[in-house]
């Protein structure tokens, strides 16, 4: 990877197909190059329709109900190929050259039903066409998959990433053009704002690589200070770099780095809090279902957590071999064939005691706010769990269920739904119904764990909430998605 030290420099874009190619200037007066560094070139490739023609239809739809003097709207695929050198670059835009072929025949998928004329847009400021991008220093899970591929071609001294992104293109009434409020009218249709983004112009290298320094090591000064004006300033940081520790975990920090019988005695590193923070969480420690709870003034026996752990202490651990100690459950199975290599690599069925494990993961509010990525790393989660229980365990099969709010369903509005609105900031049911189990069954079957089955249910409570001195009411509308998932163990085992 090579800094550039010039004041500006040219990226090449070239449409596939044999289409023509161009140079496009872009300065870098704005950039600070010492906080940056770029690749030399970057290859923008046209790729394959991203939709087919059904589900392309049904967009352009949506589309035209908030603008309709869009006429019609077609979307490609835009392919960006990140080189480590020019002599790559040179080699990768040779039509003879077998490496070429390589990279074209790995880019090569899907349907292609797209007009000629945007491939011959794609590339350029469009006045009618837009880009959606992954954000700028994130890698999409795309990225990972096919320069994983593109390595294992043995492209890795020519390619050093692939990227993709979108490119819309819109055909309107005469004499409208859209203007950038249209564009962002109809954003939420085209892109997912958290994980992309929406631009006029097309990508250049600082859109999609944005390699930064790294900080250097910070300390917070507190050993020099006085316990109540360590904790101050502990709660300053606490705000300032949004750790979100609780009083009782600021006290400890200080007891330990300040005022405690063996403390260390010097000041805590930025890099320390922030892996205090994120080892005591909720997500890890889970101390709200941990805590004691009072209702109508009367401590409850039980937390949250405790009654989840009932249910298996009612059947005093029957049929249990580990609950609650490791990243999965595992309970008794039964003997079944299992087809494996033997002596010799040689595959053979034989009966062996197969205990089997389970897992459930909630992904509430990624689900909620980007509906597909959030339902896939639903289920890579228990993948990565269930992957990871004692030794020897393997994922077999998942499932996948959602509980949302009313669909609304455009057209089909049933007696009972009635619609509240819904948080700025989450998707609507119908999306999540419709993108959340593409998402989970997309992700369990490209790991080679398939998602067998599901389930699906509408819930609504309407609360009556007292605000403002008036009694209101307001729908409870969490959407929970869940994955379970099951698997098994090889050979024989015992308490975990």
């Amino acid at each position: 990877m090579t800094a550039l030290c010039c004041a500006g420099y040219r990226v090449l874009l070239i449409c596939k197909l044999g289409l023509s190619c161009m140079f496009v200037q872009q300065s870098l007066s704005s950039l600070d190059l010492s906080e940056s560094v770029f690749f030399v070139r970057m290859l923008l490739l046209a790729g394959p329709s991203v939709y087919s023609e059904s589900r392309l239809g049904a967009l352009r739809k949506q589309v035209q109900t908030l603008v309709p003097q869009i006429t019609s709207l077609d979307a490609i695929f835009i392919h960006l190929v990140l080189t480590p050198s020019a002599d790559a670059e040179h080699t990768l835009t040779n039509d003879k050259d077998v490496y070429k072929k390589t990279l074209e025949s790995i880019l090569e998928y899907g349907d292609d039903d797209a007009r000629p004329e945007m491939r011959q847009a794609c590339g350029s400021a469009a006045k009618n066409g837009v880009y959606v991008l992954p954000r700028p220093g994130s890698i999409s899970p795309w990225s990972s998959k096919a320069t994983d591929i593109a390595r294992m071609c043995h492209l890795g001294d020519y390619v050093q990433r692939l990227e993709r992104g979108v490119y819309f293109q819109a055909t309107l009434s005469k004499g409208y053009s859209l203007s950038e409020d249209d564009w962002k009218y109809i954003s939420h249709l085209l892109h997912d704002r958290m994980t992309q983004v929406l631009q006029p112009n097309p990508p250049v290298e600082s859109d999609v690589v944005f390699a930064s320094q790294p900080r250097p090591l910070r300390t917070i000064p507190l050993s020099n200070l006085l316990s109540n004006e360590a904790k101050r300033a502990l709660q300053e940081a606490n705000v300032t770099l949004g750790l979100a520790l609780t009083e009782d975990e600021i006290d400890y920090l200080i007891n330990a780095y300040v005022s405690g019988p063996d403390a260390i005695g010097r000041d805590p590193t930025d890099a320390e809090l922030f892996m205090f923070a994120q080892v005591n969480s909720e997500h890890c420690r889970h101390k709200i279902f941990n805590a004691n709870w009072t209702i109508d003034g009367v401590q409850q026996e039980k937390s949250l957590f405790d009654m989840i752990r009932n249910t298996e202490r009612g059947i005093q651990g029957k049929h249990t071999i580990s609950a609650y100690s490791d990243n999965a459950a595992v309970f008794e199975g039964y003997e079944a064939p299992r087809f494996a290599p033997g002596p010799g690599s040689v595959y053979t069925s034989a009966k062996e005691h197969t205990p089997i494990l389970i897992k459930v993961e909630t992904h509430n509010h990624p689900t909620a706010v980007s509906p597909f990525p959030g339902a896939a790393t639903g289920s890579g989660g228990e993948i990565r769990d269930e992957g990871a229980v004692g030794r020897g365990s393997k994922p077999k099969a998942g499932l996948a269920g959602f509980t949302v709010s009313n669909l609304l369903i455009p057209d089909y509005l049933r007696p009972w739904e009635t619609d509240f609105g819904k948080p700025a900031h989450i998707a609507s049911s119908l999306d999540i119904m419709i993108e959340g189990p593409l998402g989970a069954a997309a992700f369990n079957n490209e790991f080679g764990r398939p998602a067998l089955a599901g389930k699906y249910r509408i819930f609504l409570r309407i609360d009556d909430i007292l605000f403002h001195l008036q009694v209101i009411s307001a729908p409870f509308q969490k959407p929970f998605p869940f994955r379970k998932q099951r698997g098994m163990f090889e050979g024989t085992i015992s308490q975990l």
